[in-house]
């Protein structure tokens, strides 16, 4: 059969050209590429947008919203000024802004802080007031306390002197670079599960190996850059490298299990998570109490917001304090290696 009667066969005539259609994105028949519709392009826009407004939220809102929001505070004071007192903390602070627990004395308030049940005390005797605050447990927080300490009515004690009982470091008073911590966590988290998945090849063992081996020297890397370089860490070293090697490995075994599961998907849809609810719901710059209600527990049950509680316990408090957040890290770990034991997608080609 000519090619003129095969032409004729399926529809065609002589010197037709054949073009793909616009809307799929192929080139057309004379080596032309096919023009992007215009409907395509505005979702694309519109999908830009809708995803800068998610960025934009996450980071901005908890950050405008911050306040105290039930922070634990505990308070010494005889007969009835502890009553006196707590409707005096709300109305400068707000109604909800602390949890106020009495203790029996001042040693009592200094243990409580350094087992992390507080963040500070008032403590009210004949002899003065005094307001105890711990800066390691939360900069933002020490801070309120001191201006709730200068704000305190003659008439109730005040204004009370400020004991700072766990300072920051002298090379980092504020806490900034503890707050900066976090983000680099995640992406090496991130990085070391995607290129275990992606460019390890071998099997399962030997992915999660080297999964394993890269967050131990994030870990090691980072905690150097905090501790040893720019000192906004105390405590044993190699301790805080293990709570951040062990934070990035929980982060690290999700996207290690996901991308063998579906593919590179996986690592957008762990960033998703780890950095736009993570790092902002972290409460690394100022406690999760200070985050709107409820928004910071969330953070607390992600690995960021419990990888900073666990780094703030082991460097200042001894670790106390630090156990719902190594249960956390421990569960997003254990969840990655239950993805990784599902087998692996296989896609067929033809």
């Amino acid at each position: 059969m000519s090619n003129q009667t095969m032409q004729q066969h399926d529809g065609a005539q002589p010197g037709d050209v054949r073009q793909s259609d616009p809307t799929s994105g192929n080139s057309t028949g004379d080596g032309r590429e096919a023009a992007t519709p215009w409907t395509r392009i505005a979702g694309l826009v519109l999908g830009v947008a809708a995803l800068l407004l998610v960025v934009g939220s996450a980071f901005s809102w908890p950050a405008v919203n911050s306040g105290p929001h039930q922070v634990p505070l505990g308070v010494v004071a005889p007969g009835g000024a502890a009553e006196q007192l707590v409707p005096r903390l709300a109305a400068a602070a707000g109604e909800d802004a602390f949890d106020v627990q009495p203790l029996a004395d001042r040693a009592a308030a200094e243990q409580a802080i350094a087992d992390r049940e507080i963040y500070g005390a008032v403590v009210l005797d004949p002899a003065g007031g005094e307001m105890l605050t711990a800066s390691a447990a939360s900069p933002a927080i020490a801070q309120a306390l001191t201006q709730l300490a200068a704000n305190v009515p003659a008439e109730a004690g005040g204004p009370l002197q400020v004991s700072e009982l766990a300072p920051l470091p002298a090379d980092d008073p504020r806490g900034a670079g503890f707050a900066t911590a976090v983000l680099p966590l995640v992406i090496a988290g991130i990085i070391a599960g995607a290129a275990s998945a992606l460019a390890v090849e071998g099997g399962r063992g030997r992915q999660l190996t080297a999964m394993l081996a890269l967050v131990a020297t994030a870990g090691l890397v980072l905690a150097g850059v905090s501790q040893l370089w720019l000192g906004s860490l105390e405590g044993s070293y190699w301790a805080n490298a293990g709570v951040l090697a062990l934070g990035a490995a929980a982060v690290g075994a999700v996207v290690l299990g996901l991308v063998r599961l579906i593919g590179m998907p996986g690592v957008g849809l762990t960033a998703l998570v780890m950095v736009l609810l993570g790092s902002p719901l972290s409460g690394a710059a100022t406690g999760p109490e200070m985050l709107p209600a409820g928004w910071g527990a969330l953070g607390q049950l992600l690995p960021p917001g419990a990888t900073a509680t666990a780094l703030r316990s082991v460097a200042w408090f001894d670790g106390a304090g630090s156990g719902q957040a190594f249960l956390v890290l421990g569960c997003w770990l254990a969840a990655g290696l239950v993805l990784l034991l599902v087998p692996q997608r296989h896609v067929r080609t033809t």
